[in-house]
């Protein structure tokens, strides 16, 4: 997600920390949750007949996933104004939670300049309603990026039982706005929403970080009830994205901890379900843009996701 355009403004300046030991550091509660809860409930290695929450990346239908680093989304999208539903949910330990997953952008938003440039309310205040988002230095987009990591997570989660939506799989012209990708969160009364993203930040600037709702109450926005359950959800995310991808904290942005709070965005403000946003990498850097263009390297991204995910969910 680049931080030019809508829902996307810069945020302020932070201090930056100093070295990489001290960001580990500062994600360690939050890490330490993440995995304390996961151990509790089961880890990669669990047999899947135990009834313990475990995503395994080695299973049938993970291997499934894309595994190419140029993977596409589908050709001839076709236009639609609802979310992308899930297969029949299996048997397992998340049968009857609701997952919601965002990718951030539509491969065809470039082409539709007018229409992602109108301006929607995001409850404190109007903004347009989408970007083009970000992309490589060689052109690997952001939206292919995104779309792709969904797809991996929507494999993984179903596996566990749980009924997976995506705001949007290529299936329209362009969209959804950021009030309209809110809005199928909560009418699907998702248990959990994750958005997901890729920065797209100066050269140097590497490393994920997770964005967190603030408490807004303005207007149409009230982010009071989920501002807890949304941040256990970013920390446990988080937890599992370090250690399933090896991936540190950014080292511009939050701290060094991982975790940022904003109160700017749509997607977060009118939300009414427990809701984050995952900067994945920055694409703009050639060693995280290295990492993000591995087909490999997205199916660790997309296990850390999850991982935190069932952990969320199970509690």
């Amino acid at each position: 997600m680049s931080y030019v355009g809508p829902d996307f403004e810069p945020p302020q300046p932070r201090r930056r920390r100093g070295p990489l030991t001290v960001a580990l550091a500062a994600l360690v509660p939050g890490a330490l949750l993440g995995w304390l809860v996961y151990e509790t409930v089961g880890g990669p290695g669990d047999d899947g007949g135990s009834g313990r929450a475990s995503v395994r990346s080695s299973s049938p239908a993970a291997s499934s996933a894309p595994s190419d680093d140029a993977k596409e989304p589908s050709a001839s999208p076709k236009p639609t104004t609802t979310p992308s539903a899930s297969a029949p949910a299996a048997s397992g330990p998340l049968k009857g939670k609701v997952v919601v997953i965002d990718p951030g952008h539509n491969p065809g938003n470039f082409q539709h300049a007018s229409e992602i440039n109108r301006k929607v309310n995001i409850g404190t205040n109007s903004k347009e309603c989408d970007t083009t988002g970000t992309s490589t230095n060689d052109g690997y987009t952001e939206a292919k990026f995104t779309l792709d990591v969904a797809h991996r997570m929507r494999t993984l989660l179903q596996e566990q039982g749980a009924t997976v939506k995506l705001t949007q799989d290529g299936d329209r012209p362009f969209g959804p706005c950021v009030d309209e990708r809110a809005r199928i969160g909560n009418q699907a009364k998702a248990d959990a929403v994750v958005s997901i993203h890729a920065d797209g930040s100066g050269a140097g600037n590497r490393g994920f970080h997770v964005i967190l709702p603030g408490a807004v109450h303005a207007g149409a926005a009230d982010t009071r009830a989920i501002v807890g359950p949304s941040r256990d959800l970013g920390e446990r995310v988080a937890g599992r994205f370090v250690a399933v991808t090896g991936s540190a904290p950014s080292n511009y942005i939050g701290d060094g901890g991982g975790l940022v709070t904003r109160k700017d965005l749509g997607g977060l403000n009118l939300s009414t379900v427990p809701k984050v946003f995952i900067e994945c990498g920055n694409m703009r850097d050639s060693k995280d843009a290295a990492l993000l263009t591995s087909g490999a390297w997205r199916q660790k991204a997309a296990q850390g996701i999850s991982e935190g995910i069932v952990s969320f969910l199970r509690g």
